[in-house]
């Protein structure tokens, strides 16, 4: 259940011209402006198991999210027109989406850091989020710890409570694009930690809809900024990875926790896919033990948290080596398409109109098909990722037929090699 609790608010603080400027007059979301600030804040309840599929208030996407995304957009604050752009599904098996988005590239902010380590410290002289404007956030998005939620049109900020917010995308991909970012004051780098991913799960639980997705992207896996965010939209048609075959993993794990890890099959990019456990908090520990190992390993990676944060792909990706050591066709390297989570989910963001009306199943399998991990890759990192998380393959499990979809791998790229550390790639 949900619960309103408001307060005799006339005017926002975005909206307030007489009032005095606080802070540094900016109004930004840094150390000088956002303690003062009186952001509206959704308190979500605390949900100790994962949610049932079923009737869900549609409050929280439909009002608080997609609502204000919408109030920010009719007040010109992105960049373009994303509900403009054309989009396609295209023809074949997958389904995989293609969308022209003809200027986003050019007017999207380019990387400010080297892509060879993901891993790297933040640096308060490069773009962070510090620097937003208090008009492109939508509202603060924290823990309450109770059975309901709650939501403030205004709300003070506590200091033993450090905010975490959700802003607009100003280059956005699709309707509704948004970004959390945990504890943004804390200025910490984009690395995965068990809280904030928590935080992201909780969202997509708040969300309700299958069709409203959140995503990550490591450094070395096409994030462009390097300050702790997480990425969400919504588009109301499965992405092909939902679609795809997985075959269950027969594994122990030493806390008993109920999570179930399977392996993408028939799909160009290799992934496992986290889904179940006893807990939210199960599920979120197990994947972000996961990523926590390959982001200390330098192993760049993606994750795609899907059907209300009930199913995670966590996809380990090697495009940005292969540019570097010019194993990428110039054929794919012209259309400069970035292969993020949403490409790798099967949502194609394509600069060129050529392109866009080209498309076809095989351009998007050749393209996803040099992210992937090689098989032998893969398998290594696998048994690395279930030593770290506790759990252990157990061959002699019997699995259940009903849990089991058997199908071959159509991809297999060479072997990746870890790039020299001076090797960068121009974006």
């Amino acid at each position: 259940m949900l619960t309103i609790k408001r307060v005799p608010t006339v005017l926002s603080n975005y909206q307030e011209d007489a009032a005095p400027a606080a802070g540094c007059g900016r109004n930004c979301l840094g150390d000088c402006c956002l303690p003062v600030s009186k952001l509206p804040l959704y308190v979500f309840k605390n949900a100790p198991k994962p949610t049932p599929h079923g009737p869900q208030s549609d409050f929280f996407l439909n009002t608080v999210l997609l609502g204000q995304w919408e109030n920010r957009m009719s007040r010109g604050l992105f960049r373009y027109d994303v509900t403009a752009c054309e989009t396609k599904v295209i023809p074949g098996n997958h389904g995989f989406i293609a969308q022209l988005n003809e200027g986003r590239h050019l007017k999207k902010r380019p990387t400010e850091f080297r892509v060879d380590r993901v891993l790297q410290p933040f640096d308060r002289t490069k773009f962070n989020f510090t620097k937003v404007g208090q008009e492109e956030v939508l509202f603060r998005f924290e823990a309450g710890g109770g059975s309901l939620s709650h939501y403030f049109e205004s709300a003070p900020i506590k200091e033993t409570n450090p905010p975490s917010v959700v802003a607009i995308n100003v280059s956005p991909i699709e309707y509704g694009h948004v970004l959390l970012i945990p504890r943004v004051l804390e200025c910490l780098p984009q690395r995965i930690d068990p809280d904030s991913f928590l935080l992201a799960l909780n969202m997509a639980a708040e969300a309700g809809s299958p069709y409203f997705r959140l995503g990550y992207n490591s450094l070395g896996a096409f994030a462009t900024i390097n300050h702790l965010h997480f990425q969400a939209y919504y588009l109301s048609v499965p992405f092909p990875i939902e679609k795809a075959p997985t075959e269950r993993i027969p594994v122990k794990c030493q806390s008993e926790n109920g999570v179930k890890v399977s392996r993408l099959l028939n799909y160009p990019v290799r992934g496992l896919v986290y889904e179940g456990g006893n807990s939210v908090q199960d599920l979120s520990d197990m994947v972000a033990g996961a990523c926590i190992w390959l982001q200390e390993n330098n192993v760049p990676f993606n994750v795609l948290i899907s059907d209300t944060g009930r199913k995670i792909f966590l996809l380990p990706q090697c495009y940005a080596e292969k540019q570097a050591l010019g194993e990428v066709s110039q054929e794919l390297l012209d259309t400069q398409v970035n292969p993020a989570v949403w490409e790798i989910s099967g949502h194609m963001v394509l600069k060129r109109r050529k392109d866009y009306e080209e498309a076809s199943e095989a351009y998007a399998w050749r393209l996803l098909a040099e992210v992937s991990l090689s098989e032998e890759r893969f398998k290594e990192v696998e048994t690395y990722i279930f030593a770290a998380t506790g759990l252990v393959e157990s061959l002699d499990e019997q699995m259940d037929a009903d849990e089991t979809m058997a199908s071959t791998s159509q991809s297999s790229p060479p072997v990746a090699t870890p790039l020299p550390e001076d090797c960068l790639v121009l974006q």
